[in-house]
């Protein structure tokens, strides 16, 4: 039996966002932001950086799932990418390209990433050539306890109207500015 669920609220949220706390955090996130940016114009190559926080976001991103590997693994395979010795980190390097195709859809987009990038996200990560689910009986599980933490949407229809919404969210500017 699929439970426990709970609502999914339709966007853009009926609530105001621009509250002090939100606009407190926003300040200090924009001028640690100014600050990175500024220190990062003072690295010759700022690829090296940006590669780096890839393939570390990646690693980390693949620990979640048990994908474990070393740091000498995942520098042997940006070195060596025709065949690395670990599937791990043949796996992580696929989530840093992952991350790289993301990266390249928001620079396209003006900074949204659209159904069609996250499903191009999700064919190369799963190296399938499906979109959104569209099979019900998916729920989330405690991995411990075999608990039901959360079921998603089971419809093929809502899981298409959620994703939509969560698409248009964009053309609100009003709460897009708080992000």
């Amino acid at each position: 039996m699929l439970t426990p669920t709970y609502e999914i609220h339709r966007l853009p949220p009926q609530v105001d966002l621009e509250t002090v706390p939100v606009l407190k955090a926003l300040a200090k996130a924009n001028r640690a932001l100014a600050e990175l940016k500024g220190r990062a114009a003072t690295i010759p190559n700022q690829g090296i950086l940006i590669d780096t926080l890839a393939l570390q976001e990646a690693k980390a991103s693949s620990e979640v799932e048990n994908i474990v590997t070393t740091q000498d693994e995942l520098f042997q395979a940006e070195l060596f990418p025709e065949g690395p010795d670990s599937v791990a980190a043949k796996e992580v390097a696929l989530y840093r390209d992952a991350l790289h195709l993301g990266f390249r859809q928001l620079k396209v987009t003006d900074g949204l990433l659209l159904n069609t990038g996250l499903i191009a996200i999700f064919q190369m990560l799963k190296r399938r050539e499906d979109g959104f689910r569209t099979t019900p009986g998916t729920a989330l599980k405690n991995e411990r306890t075999g608990e039901v933490v959360f079921v998603p949407p089971q419809d093929a229809r809502e899981i298409i109207r959620y994703m939509s919404d969560l698409e248009r969210f964009g053309d609100y500017p009003e709460f897009c500015a708080v992000w």
